[in-house]
């Protein structure tokens, strides 16, 4: 792409986040914080600018730490990506907007930025099983109209956005369930991710 590429990534708070994420040792709020921290290092370094849509101080304090720019929002998805959407459009009516999800940390930031160079006008990446969604990116100046949510991939495809398959595996591998986390971490897990599961103690 040759227009700038901005990213909105909404953080869930973190008592709600990844109530599929079930196991012994998983710290639920923990390791979403985690994801999220990792996702948008590893973003950092290949776009203009992450707005992190979160309500949640404890995430705030962290996004901070790492020069990162957060604003309070609505909590649904959907609702929270068209409300930064609507913060970086009035900032840049011709740049690339795109939604990131928060939940990707075996991330590469090479393979993201395949991806970018990839995309020609709307565009979308699908998550492994091809249903949902990581990625959505709007045309320059375009809308993102963001669609996630269940079949996020079919209903992304059919507003007309096209979808990006490559070899980035790590973009396409949010983490649900504990056996996603398992598959994310044969890919490779970002610092605070791997830190994370180390159990107390050892």
């Amino acid at each position: 792409m040759g227009a700038e590429v901005d990213l909105v990534v909404p953080v869930k708070t973190l008592d709600r986040a990844k109530s599929r994420l079930v196991g012994a040792r998983l710290d639920r709020p923990t390791l979403a914080l985690a994801f999220a921290l990792d996702t948008i290092s590893a973003a950092l370094p290949v776009v203009r600018s992450v707005l992190a849509v979160t309500s949640d101080p404890a995430v705030v304090v962290e996004l901070r730490a790492l020069g990162v720019e957060s604003v309070a929002g609505p909590e649904g998805l959907n609702e929270a990506l068209r409300f930064g959407f609507g913060v970086l459009r009035s900032r840049d009516a011709g740049s690339v907007v795109g939604a990131l999800q928060a939940d990707l940390p075996a991330l590469r930031t090479g393979e993201l930025a395949a991806a970018l160079a990839a995309a020609r006008g709307r565009a979308f990446c699908p998550d492994r099983q091809g249903t949902g969604t990581t990625l959505l990116l709007s045309e320059p100046g375009g809308e993102l109209a963001p669609a996630f949510g269940g079949a996020s991939a079919v209903a992304h495809m059919a507003s007309g956005a096209t979808a990006l398959v490559g070899p980035w595996p790590s973009l396409r591998h949010d983490v649900d369930t504990a056996e996603d986390l398992r598959l994310a971490a044969n890919l490779g897990l970002g610092a605070r991710t791997a830190a994370a599961l180390i159990p107390v103690g050892s």
